[in-house]
């Protein structure tokens, strides 16, 4: 019998996890990336619950856990540098604002890569123009490429996924009043390995956090209201955070400076909240379907279960149809879980006056306080995120790694 046919849209996490399992399931797997290689940029993501439960399956966790930024944890930090609060990585699946499996996004993307790059099809440098869901398989048109025909077509793209307009022209993206500006700068003898938290008033926050290239990841984020700041040219946004993070304090001046000579990412955080994620043949998984947004810790994860689960319906289920439905069912709660973010933020995180600042800073030294360690990690458990909430099935047509049906 031929092997089954999909397409996969994107080729950074869910897109790379999805080629993987459904490969393992006998499936002739295309993935295309409109950029023209693989994107080994990116920031901190950390692996958790049930997502590293997937990579375990996936046979992938010493080479991840060898991956690993090396972060020691978090400390929250005052305008002189000094710790009013710190946080220790995680030792375990879930806990910790470090998990222990915490690593660059272009790491942990080119792992996946390279463990499906010999039996995968990837395509870079085109991107999906139009598609023709026939109701027995879906015809794609390509910027540059001849059309071709598929089983299936899964978008695995990002929040504000181009491809996903194609499936669901309606679907748009909840905005959580926050930009962020990811930029790497350069690493000096006075940081060390801690991720390093900054609050100022005016709704700004600055963080830096280490790596294992000898760099510094550094974040600038702030609360607003305006909206399409993320659509403006990247010479727009400089002068704007120039602008808004003058005289914030502590390093920020060294941050703004790197806007001058580096490249940096600049874009609204949202969340994705769409009533179905598939239509016909053509689905979507990770952030295109269900983005939690960066501040819950969960994107990452979401995408990894999304994608093994995904994979498993598909390779389960007599038609995509079915499979996609199915999979909507197992997943939606736990992506519904995920996006349920603590009460207050981001407006906690993000003090608007100067009393909103000492107070946040008062509630982060009790957080972190001897007692509070004392009574059992009250910190670590109220902020760890629901990364455990799904019951991972088992699926034999995909012949997990490690587990017997991968040895038949």
């Amino acid at each position: 019998m031929a092997s089954r046919s999909v397409l996969v849209s994107g080729a950074s996490i869910a897109g790379p996890a999805l080629a993987y399992w459904l490969n393992r399931a006998g499936w002739a797997v295309t993935v295309v990336e409109r950029f023209d290689g693989l994107r080994e940029a990116g920031q901190n993501i950390d692996v958790r619950g049930a997502g590293r439960e997937v990579v375990r399956r996936m046979g992938l966790e010493e080479q991840t856990l060898s991956a690993r930024t090396g972060e020691l944890g978090s400390t929250i930090v005052d305008g002189q540098g000094r710790s009013l609060a710190s946080f220790a990585a995680g030792t375990s699946d879930g806990d910790g604002l470090t998990a222990e499996m915490e690593i660059l996004r272009g790491d942990f993307a080119r792992l996946l890569h390279e463990s499906t790059a010999r039996d995968v099809e990837y395509v870079f440098g085109d991107q999906i123009t139009a598609l023709d869901d026939t109701g027995d398989a879906v015809t794609a048109s390509f910027l540059n490429g001849r059309a071709r025909t598929f089983d299936a077509v899964v978008v695995a793209e990002g929040l504000t996924s181009r491809t996903r307009s194609l499936v669901l022209p309606d679907a748009e993206a909840t905005g959580l009043g926050l930009y962020m500006a990811y930029l790497t700068i350069e690493r000096t003898a006075a940081d060390d390995d801690w991720w390093r938290w900054y609050f100022a008033p005016g709704g700004r926050q600055v963080t830096l956090r280490p790596d294992n290239h000898g760099t510094i990841r550094a974040t600038l984020s702030v609360a607003s209201s305006v909206g399409g700041l993320e659509d403006l040219a990247p010479a727009d946004q400089a002068r704007i955070l120039r602008r808004t993070f003058r005289g914030a304090g502590w390093e920020t001046e060294r941050v703004l400076a790197a806007l001058d000579r580096d490249a940096f990412y600049f874009d609204a955080v949202g969340q994705m909240r769409i009533p179905r994620w598939s239509r016909g043949r053509v689905g979507l998984v990770g952030d295109a379907a269900y983005c939690p947004s960066p501040l819950s810790g969960m994107g990452t994860s979401l995408s990894l279960v999304g994608a093994y689960v995904l994979a498993g319906e598909l390779a389960s289920a007599p038609d995509p149809l079915r499979a996609f439905a199915r999979f909507e069912t197992l997943m939606r709660p736990y992506a519904d879980r995920a996006q349920k973010l603590l009460p207050g933020v981001p407006a906690i995180a993000h003090p608007r006056s100067r009393a909103g600042v000492a107070a946040l800073r008062t509630a982060v030294r009790l957080a972190g306080s001897p007692l509070a360690r004392r009574l059992g990690g009250v910190a670590g458990r109220v902020i760890a995120p629901p990364a455990d909430a799904i019951e991972l099935p088992r699926y034999p047509a995909l012949r997990e790694t490690g587990h017997p049906a991968g040895l038949a």
